[in-house]
Formats: structure tokens, C-alpha cells, sequence
């Protein structure tokens, strides 16, 4: 069954110091395009969670956000007291040889080199566990999205198949019309041209046979059937929107043949419905994975 690149997922951890939250979404795309945010202790894992996400849902414009909220007060600097007396220390020493007075010291000396420091957690072997647990409740809710989805885009497809099928059905029917009144056109101009007596009716039907055949759609006919056909049961395929695309050019190109070939203006009118159709088809193969 066809799944929709359009999806939505979300998931969380309760921890006892801090909680995981998890969103991912999904759009539409050519290929995997994976944009992650992560808290700052994820960074080593981000070559794996793509290769994940891509494993699992294969293509798409997905946004992945992990952040890890913790629930107890944490210092996010460490001040390096030592290296910051020193300093001072220095400033002093410094202020009494030039007999100048020492303002702001404190501002100073913080601003100087690896006085304050960033103390980054990395994310552990049991903590990464856990998130990536999380991470597949996420893609597993995403997926279910894609599925409902994928259900409601291969409805629509059958409509619009079964309605270029009913446009398919008038052409039959009119083109058996149009073959005959063409024949009789033909024959009745060239018995007011040349007189009926004078009409060699073996001439008449060669000539009349090369002239059918130019406008002759029942190639094109039995080909767009069996492509719409064959559509509709590619839905039933795993992972078919690139398939469903190159399909669909197949049914336009047959369309426009019979359009131009047609050359009759109820035909036309039906052409214009199903290339109606076609591209609302188009447009939403564009969402199929």
C-alpha cells in the first residue's frame, strides 16, 4: 500500500532528572533531506540518527528536534578560581606599579582566557538507549501518519482513474461515429467533384484506408487503458511514488495523442477532462513515497 511523505510524530521520556521530548515531521521530497536539532550532547550521535531516519523513512524533507530538558539545577559554566586569583593578582601588581586605581577588576579578569568555562555533557551509552527508544515511538506515529494519509491519497487516485476511465468509455463510443462520418465526408466530396458514375470504389477505399489510419486512435486507446489499469495497481506496491510519476507521464502522453489525433470537438472536450484530471493525479503522485 502507497504511504504519503506528509507525516507527523512526536514522543517523550520521563527520566528521573530530566525529560526527553522528541518531535519529527515529514514533507515532500525528491530524496532524504534531514534537518536535525539536537541538544549540544547529541552532536555525536548525528550520523547515526540519519542513517535511522533515512532507514525508516527512506525519503522525504524530514525535521528532526531532540531536546533534553533537565529537572534539577545545573551550573551551564564552570569559573576556573585559580586561574581568575592570578589574574587579579596580576591587575593589582599591575595598577600599584602605574600608581593607577583599580576599577572593575572582577570584569576584567572574567573576560580573560579560560577563566569561565563551558562544561558540556556528553549524552551516555544508556542515556543514548533510551533516546533512541523514544526516537522510534516517534517514527513509528510518523508512519502511522504516512499510512492514513497514503490510504486518502489512493481514494482520490481511483476516483480520478475511474473518471478518465468514463472519459475513455464516451471516446470508444464516439470514435465510432466520427470514423464513419469521416469515410462518408470524404466520399460525398469526391462525388460532387468528380460525379458519382466516375468513382472507382476500389481507389476510394485505399485511399480512404491511408486516410484513417492517420487519424486512427485505437492504439492509443487499448495503451491508455491498460496504463491506468496498471496505476491502480501499483497503489498496491510498497514505496511506488517515483513509479506512479513515470506512469502518469505515460497516461498524458497517450491523451494528448488521441487529442490531436481525434481531430473532433466532442473528443477534445473529453481530452480536456481527463488532462484535468491527470494533473490533479500528478500532483498529489508528487506526495507518495
Amino acid at each position: 500500500m502507497i504511504k504519503s511523505m506528509t507525516g507527523f510524530g512526536k514522543a517523550s521520556q520521563e527520566l528521573s532528572d530530566k525529560t526527553i521530548n522528541i518531535e519529527i515531521r515529514s514533507l515532500n521530497s525528491k530524496s532524504a533531506d534531514i534537518s536535525l536539532r539536537l541538544s549540544s550532547g547529541l552532536r555525536n550521535y548525528e550520523l547515526e540518527l540519519r542513517n535511522e531516519i533515512s532507514k525508516q523513512l527512506e525519503r522525504g524533507k524530514i525535521d528532526l528536534s531532540i531536546f533534553i530538558e533537565s529537572k534539577k539545577a545545573e551550573i551551564p559554566v564552570e569559573i576556573n578560581i585559580e586561574l581568575a586569583k592570578a589574574y587579579h593578582k596580576q591587575l593589582k601588581n599591575l595598577a600599584l606599579e602605574l600608581n593607577e586605581p583599580i576599577a572593575n577588576a572582577l570584569q576584567q579578569v572574567l573576560k580573560f582566557p579560560d577563566v569561565l568555562k563551558n562544561e558540556r555533557k556528553e549524552t551516555d551509552e544508556n542515556e543514548w538507549k533510551l533516546i533512541k527508544h523514544c526516537l522510534n515511538s516517534a517514527l513509528d506515529e510518523l508512519n502511522n501518519f504516512r499510512d492514513i494519509e497514503g490510504l486518502s491519497l489512493k481514494k482520490d487516485f481511483e476516483i480520478r482513474i475511474s473518471k478518465i476511465n468514463t472519459c475513455l468509455e464516451e471516446i470508444k463510443t464516439l470514435d465510432l461515429i466520427r470514423i464513419n462520418a469521416i469515410k462518408n465526408r470524404i466520399k460525398n466530396n469526391i462525388e460532387e467533384v468528380i460525379g458519382k458514375s466516375n468513382l472507382d470504389e476500389n481507389r476510394f477505399e485505399q485511399e480512404l484506408i491511408y486516410y484513417i489510419e492517420k487519424l486512427d486512435i485505437n492504439e492509443e486507446k487499448v495503451r491508455l487503458k491498460t496504463h491506468l489499469d496498471y496505476f491502480i495497481e501499483t497503489c498496491n506496491e510498497k514505496s511506488a511514488g517515483r513509479k506512479l510519476n513515470f506512469i502518469s507521464q505515460e497516461i498524458g502522453r497517450e491523451i494528448n495523442t488521441i487529442g490531436s489525433k481525434a481531430n473532433d470537438a466532442q473528443i477534445q472536450k473529453l481530452v480536456v477532462l481527463m488532462k484535468d484530471e491527470l494533473e490533479k493525479i500528478k500532483e498529489q503522485a508528487n506526495n507518495v513515497l
